[in-house]
């Protein structure tokens, strides 16, 4: 399995304004929200409690606030202990990160401008955020 950096989940935490991000973060929420395997669960103190974390917080404390890089490696590290004390979690995990990179690498963009002058700044891309135009209202 290839792991799953904290700047990948940053960034998927960040895409939950488009439906895809959205779709894709909440497949990993469903995912952590499994009970441990049978595997995991065997020498656990507390009637079968594991001793590390299911990621659930790590993931609501990453989609609260998706910039934090401590809060999105708190969630590759529970990922990644989770992924190897628990076989079943860590095949499902793979094939939702599998599913991810698939989703994110396979979207296209198409930019178009047509209907005259324009009158302004043009910006192609995708992506953007926090952007700032400072254009003088008078045209000449």
């Amino acid at each position: 399995m290839d792991p799953i950096t904290a700047a990948a989940l940053a960034a998927l935490a960040g895409s939950l304004g488009g439906e895809a991000g959205r779709q894709v973060w909440q497949g990993l929420t469903a995912l952590v929200r499994r009970p441990f395997g049978r595997i995991a669960t065997q020498g656990a103190q507390d009637g079968g409690t594991p001793q590390v974390s299911s990621g659930e917080l790590e993931v609501a404390a990453l989609e609260g606030d998706p910039a934090d890089a401590m809060r999105a490696q708190a969630l590759a590290t529970a990922l990644g202990v989770r992924a190897a004390l628990d076989g079943e979690f860590r095949v499902l995990l793979d094939e939702w990160w599998q599913r991810a990179q698939a989703n994110s690498s396979g979207s296209e963009v198409h930019n178009s401008i047509s209907g005259g002058t324009q009158h302004g700044p043009v910006l192609q891309g995708r992506d953007f955020s926090s952007l700032t135009f400072n254009v003088d209202s008078q045209h000449d």
